[in-house]
């Protein structure tokens, strides 16, 4: 029995909260509210939302079911952007607010249903999710007014994305291109270095932990501006930022993973006459790969957030840093919001591929086959 076959657990009671809405208004129009039956685009809407949860039985498997509730959500989902684009106003729909409440209730349902699926549509649960957060900030931010000084809508930050898109393809190049991947290189190379030689020479672990911890201690907006005197306004300084915050996470990872070998396997190792170097290559470092991928992982962020940091004290007119630092003095925050989604959809890929280069490599290991 697959486990899309297997038997769907009952729907809990709370997305039918949205039956409320046809009681409140939905919309208003020079001041006058408005009900439903009054608009009929929303009208079709809410009744498809309702539909789909009366038929949700009918597809005989979990993914069928989750594909059908997940129309009732997006129409749910067009319903404020549609009254908007009529003209009409939100804040006082309380009507809308429910029923759009009882929609995201009923997503949560969709997901938990994708996730006991299996295939390519279990993937696809994430990616639903962070697209109903930004469908919401969305709706809210339009819905309500929220003045875009303090948070411009995600249609506003896209605008601004394509309007700038050659000056962002620059700021990736000299931030991600340039400055974060020579950084990260050098700093994560320099923690396995340097945890090697103190596992091989334990006086060096003994000394070497506390500077490093006091290193990495150090606030980065204090080391960033001494750096940028050291190495001048290019790359090198904001390398050398992302040095001093990746190397202390490498180094504590890869000792602890370096000790993660079991006695018995030490033992057979050297049964087998395998000198230090031998056993290090052979069963050490194999077995430390999981906490290696962790402490990259980690930093993979870290250089980004480093990099990006380093240039608000200094750079060549160009990079992440800069952008959002002269944006926010002129005041186009969309700018700003297109740099900060730039900016975090590099970091998420680089994590993401990080995680994706794990599960090839550390398939075998004890720790990942239980995950």
């Amino acid at each position: 029995m697959t486990r899309s076959k297997i038997a769907r657990p009952a729907m809990a009671p709370w997305p039918l909260v949205m039956l409320a809405a046809p009681l409140l208004p939905v919309a208003t129009l020079d001041g006058t509210a408005l009900y439903l039956p009054q608009i009929p685009a929303a009208l079709a809407l809410f009744a498809l939302t309702v539909a789909t949860i009366l038929a949700r039985r009918l597809p005989g498997t979990a993914l069928g079911e989750a594909l059908l509730l997940l129309a009732g959500v997006a129409a749910a989902y067009a319903a404020p952007l549609v009254l908007l684009t009529q003209g009409h106003a939100l804040a006082q729909a309380n009507g809308l607010w429910v029923y759009l409440a009882g929609a995201t209730l009923l997503l949560w349902r969709v997901l938990a249903l994708l996730a006991g699926v299996s295939g390519p549509a279990r993937l696809a649960g994430p990616a639903l999710f962070g697209l109903a957060l930004v469908m919401l900030w969305e709706i809210l931010t339009r819905g309500f007014q929220v003045p875009t000084i303090l948070l411009p809508p995600p249609s506003l930050a896209l605008t601004a994305f394509a309007a700038n898109a050659a000056d962002l393809w620059d700021d990736f190049r000299q931030t991600v291109l340039t400055s974060v991947l020579r950084g990260y290189l050098i700093g994560c190379g320099a923690g396995l270095i340097v945890a090697i030689l103190a596992d091989r020479v334990p006086f060096l672990a003994r000394g070497l932990l506390p500077l490093g911890n006091l290193a990495s201690a150090v606030p980065v907006v204090g080391i960033a501006p001494i750096m940028v005197m050291w190495f001048g306004f290019d790359w090198q300084s904001k390398a050398a930022v992302i040095v001093v915050m990746t190397f202390f996470p490498m180094l504590i990872n890869t000792l602890a993973g370096l000790q993660s070998a079991e006695r018995i396997q030490l033992d057979l190792m050297r049964s087998y006459g395998a000198g230090y170097w031998r056993t290090l290559a052979m069963l050490r470092l194999p077995c430390a790969l999981p906490f290696l991928f962790n402490g990259l992982k980690i930093n993979s962020t870290l250089a980004l957030i480093g990099a990006i940091v380093a240039e608000f004290f200094g750079t060549p007119v160009v990079g992440m840093g800069f952008r959002i630092s002269t944006q926010v003095a002129r005041m186009n925050l969309d700018v700003v919001w297109a740099t900060i989604a730039v900016a975090a959809l590099t970091g998420s890929l680089l994590y993401g591929a990080l995680a994706l280069a794990e599960r090839h490599v550390t398939a075998w290991h004890p720790s990942f086959r239980k995950r």
